[in-house]
């Protein structure tokens, strides 16, 4: 596969929100197009924002986004999406989409970087094929308002 990796921009949006819809309403979910452009755009559109695409010629195959967060002694990337194409998931992707994201942002002064994922076991072993832990000093906390 020859795949291309590039900066996404606004443009890009309406390319990859197909490729969301399908990924996440196979879970269950019921993305619709305007809520997946907000998600995106909500990112994308932020101060500080990576967002990364993943293309076989023009056709956009994959897409990570996050945003850099700063702290006093280090810079941290915050990973809020992968998602690849269905036709190209279990293919090794994800895995290289990952390296190349990892990469860019270490380029641009990135000391480390973090996400939340899905607590199940796709998600425990792509990500710890790759290397990431379980953070022991954090503790994902929410509430419903």
């Amino acid at each position: 596969m020859n795949i291309t990796y590039r900066q996404m921009n606004r443009d890009d949006i309406q390319r990859v929100i197909p490729m969301f819809v399908e990924y996440w309403n196979s879970t269950g979910d019921e993305w619709t197009p305007d809520l997946v452009y907000k998600r995106i755009w909500q990112v994308l559109g932020s101060p500080d924002s990576y967002c990364l695409i993943a293309e076989i010629g023009n056709q956009p195959i994959a897409f990570a986004m996050g945003r850099m967060e700063t702290f006093f002694d280090l810079t941290a990337y915050n990973l809020a999406e992968i998602v690849v194409a269905s036709a190209y998931q279990n293919k090794g992707v994800g895995t290289q989409m990952m390296a190349e994201l990892e990469r860019r942002v270490k380029q641009m002064g990135v000391a480390t970087l973090q996400l939340s994922a899905i607590n199940d076991e796709m998600h425990e072993h792509f990500y710890g094929k790759l290397g990431y832990k379980d953070a022991t000093n954090f503790k994902h906390k929410f509430k419903f308002l």
